[in-house]
């Protein structure tokens, strides 16, 4: 069992504000339907096909260096085309009009010197992005890192995965250490690696397991703990909040990082999808966490007006 697995497996099985609801997986299970799965980001409004490989994989590293917390009143909002887009379909928009307008996002020793004002240009939307000193300065870190250990080529440091997933995820995370992810519950290391383990996922689904994205034990990865995936399981009433986070949740008050609470959502959303994909195996066998994480969070970006609110925990790890 993975290191996230194990860890969260422990926060699961002593939670006291977010339980999973068995009856309900089965019920979801049931319905699933996977013919028409796709990777999430095959929605998202920026047109890859303009980019050779290499830019391909520089964009996805920008991406997910920088992917996180969006939320706000008001919320975070690029126009791009004519349309507007929140969250990471607006960040995917911002790197997008960022490469039309020629500004080298996808340079690495451009983006080790990065100023604020450029910075500044291509996240511009209708308010200043969460967090923008943070991702500044992580942006930065992943363009001196990139530049100084492997020639401004983020290849270099696939190539030393040797075709294998888990080394490319225990690379990223011993070279990046933006995209490290823990907290502590009880005493023990939890770890989940979100970022890590969506950068690893969106290489090898852009990349349809070859080139680049030919990466073994692949099934070894989790779903993506976040904010869109835990609002999808209650939603469907495979997780169920205490009285006390749910009022807290759907008042949207500030659920503080490394919590109890927050780190039960979290541990409980990757075991729920863990605990579905084991039940989809036995009727689709080559289903792992990553179609499940995909399939959960393109269903939350389906929005209704009684949806409830994910809760919000202002973060860099997602």
């Amino acid at each position: 069992m993975s290191k996230v697995l194990e860890s969260t497996k422990f926060v699961t099985e002593r939670a006291k504000h977010v339980k999973i609801k068995r009856s309900k997986i089965n019920e979801f299970c049931k319905d699933f339907d996977h013919s028409h799965a796709s990777h999430w980001i095959s929605g998202a409004p920026y047109d890859f096909t303009s980019l050779n490989d290499k830019e391909k994989l520089h964009f996805l590293l920008v991406f997910n260096s920088i992917s996180f917390c969006y939320w706000g009143d008001p919320k975070w909002t690029v126009e791009y085309q004519g349309e507007r887009f929140d969250g990471s379909w607006g960040m995917i928009a911002a790197l997008g009009r960022a490469i039309e307008n020629k500004i080298p996002v996808l340079n690495m020793k451009y983006l080790a010197g990065i100023s604020d004002k450029d910075f500044e240009k291509i996240t511009k939307a209708n308010v200043k992005v969460p967090l923008f000193e943070d991702r500044l300065e992580i942006i930065r870190g992943v363009g001196h890192v990139m530049t100084k250990k492997f020639e401004g080529d983020f290849s270099k440091l696939i190539d030393k995965a040797e075709g294998d997933a888990m080394k490319l995820l225990n690379l990223i995370l011993l070279n990046l250490p933006s995209f490290s992810d823990s907290s502590m519950y009880k005493g023990k290391t939890v770890y989940f690696y979100k970022r890590a383990q969506l950068l690893v996922s969106d290489i090898y689904q852009m990349f349809r397991n070859k080139s680049y994205g030919s990466l073994k034990n692949i099934s070894q990865l989790t779903a993506c703990a976040d904010y869109k995936l835990p609002q999808v399981l209650r939603k469907l009433g495979i997780l169920s909040y205490s009285k006390e986070l749910a009022e807290k949740v759907d008042k949207k008050i500030n659920i503080q990082k490394g919590s109890e609470e927050e780190i039960e959502i979290r541990a409980s959303t990757i075991w729920a999808n863990e605990l579905i994909k084991r039940k989809l195996k036995e009727r689709i066998p080559h289903i792992d966490s990553i179609h499940i994480n995909d399939h959960l969070w393109l269903l939350g970006q389906i929005k209704l007006p009684d949806d409830k609110p994910y809760h919000l925990t202002r973060t860099t790890s997602y």
